[in-house]
């Protein structure tokens, strides 16, 4: 062990027995560069955080204008700070018009808490259903309603009054009664290996929540600026959800996230009691100019697209024996293998043959593909070879 493998190990809190240490040096591009100069075709892009690639000049462009004028300077909502109320005003420009006021956090997890207290306070209610195998975060509120008993039954006693429905289940929907204040859906479920939703089921979760009274709550922190080959998830199923929450690459690779909802609905957090929700770094200056670029960007360019031509490529060049399933859609998309032990080497062995590929929360035989939206058709087919000459072995 390294030196610095060793401080690493002892001295930065570890959540899994055997990270891979990978010493980074830089990244550009579609590549992740390590200590000894080797290059890594990305394939996971920081788990879909970082849309324009690594080290994007835009990006980096409009974080430098940003650190010249002023970084942090006061807690969220009090100063009016151009890079926040500009790139509130686009996302409000870009979404449906009862979702017009953003309140900008520090990640999606955060974004998630600030959610369900708004649908909390916007209803009276107090119960939050979401659905099994689903994951929304691992603070306690975002535990709470967490998927996975397994993943959370360390940490109990955890928030009341949160229970499930099934995914793509509509008899579940049953669960959802007057008691409800809000469900919390991901339209393409992400930790179980990004299952798509079947038969209208997000519409009909949607008809639920109105015929009860209840929220309907999207988060879209692995969907949101253009993975799916549309700003949001919400546009290509074409159901509104009553509070969006996004994250991950809206960013760019800047830790950013935000819940959006009607105007109305957010000045509930204002009074009764006053800061309903409050953060001191949710929002930073420089984070919002980099979502800014990354946004205004994605608008002004074909990128989103070629999203759908970049899926079919990927489609048609992971087609091997060994490969049961394809799942998801656009630039998110998991690998289905027989067995664990397979999905564990083909990581293994790609990362050795200068490939990132990255597994799943709650299963354990796929393997997660969500590359830089910038990805080129080459660096895909490339990036696909290697992965089937690892099966062939």
């Amino acid at each position: 062990m390294s030196s610095v493998e060793k401080i690493f190990k002892t001295h930065q809190a570890q959540t899994f027995p055997f990270p891979s240490c990978l010493q980074i040096k830089s990244a550009k591009g579609s590549y992740i560069i390590d200590k000894d100069d080797k290059e890594y075709l990305d394939f996971v892009a920081g788990v879909s955080a970082c849309t324009l690639g690594h080290s994007n000049p835009i990006i980096i462009s409009a974080i430098k204008d940003q650190l010249e004028k002023y970084m942090h300077v006061m807690v969220y909502g009090e100063f009016i700070q151009s890079p926040q109320y500009k790139l509130a005003q686009l996302l409000s420009e870009n979404l449906p018009l009862k979702l017009n006021c953003t309140y900008f956090t520090n990640s999606g997890t955060e974004a998630i808490e600030g959610a369900m207290k708004l649908a909390k306070r916007k209803t009276g209610r107090s119960e939050i259903i979401s659905c099994k195998n689903s994951y929304h975060g691992s603070t306690q509120g975002a535990l709470s309603i967490m998927g996975n008993e397994k993943k959370k039954m360390k940490y109990r006693p955890l928030l009341p009054n949160c229970n499930q429905i099934i995914f793509n289940n509509i008899k579940s929907l049953n669960n959802i009664t007057k008691n409800t204040a809000a469900v919390i859906v991901e339209p393409i479920q992400g930790a179980t290996g990004f299952i798509l939703p079947e038969n209208n089921f997000l519409n009909k979760i949607q008809e639920r929540c109105k015929k009860v009274g209840c929220l309907l709550i999207f988060d879209e922190i692995q969907t949101c600026f253009g993975r799916l080959g549309s700003l949001f998830a919400l546009n290509y199923y074409n159901v509104i959800p009553d509070i969006l929450c996004i994250a991950k690459g809206m960013g760019g690779g800047m830790p950013i996230g935000a819940f959006i909802s009607s105007l109305e609905s957010m000045n509930l957090l204002s009074h009764n009691p006053q800061l309903g929700h409050i953060t001191t770094f949710g929002g930073h200056p420089v984070n919002c100019a980099s979502s800014l670029a990354t946004l205004e960007y994605l608008l002004s360019s074909n990128i989103m697209q070629e999203i759908n031509a970049k899926e079919i490529l990927f489609r048609k060049e992971l087609k091997h024996v060994k490969i049961k399933e394809i799942r998801g859609k656009g630039l998110m998309l998991a690998i289905e293998l027989e067995k664990k032990e397979l999905a564990k080497r083909v990581v293994e062995e790609a990362l050795k043959k200068g490939l990132i590929l990255f597994y799943f929360l709650f299963t354990e035989t796929s393997i997660r593909i969500s590359p830089p939206l910038t990805i080129s058709n080459n660096e895909i087919i490339r990036g696909c070879q290697i992965i089937k000459e690892i099966l062939d072995k």
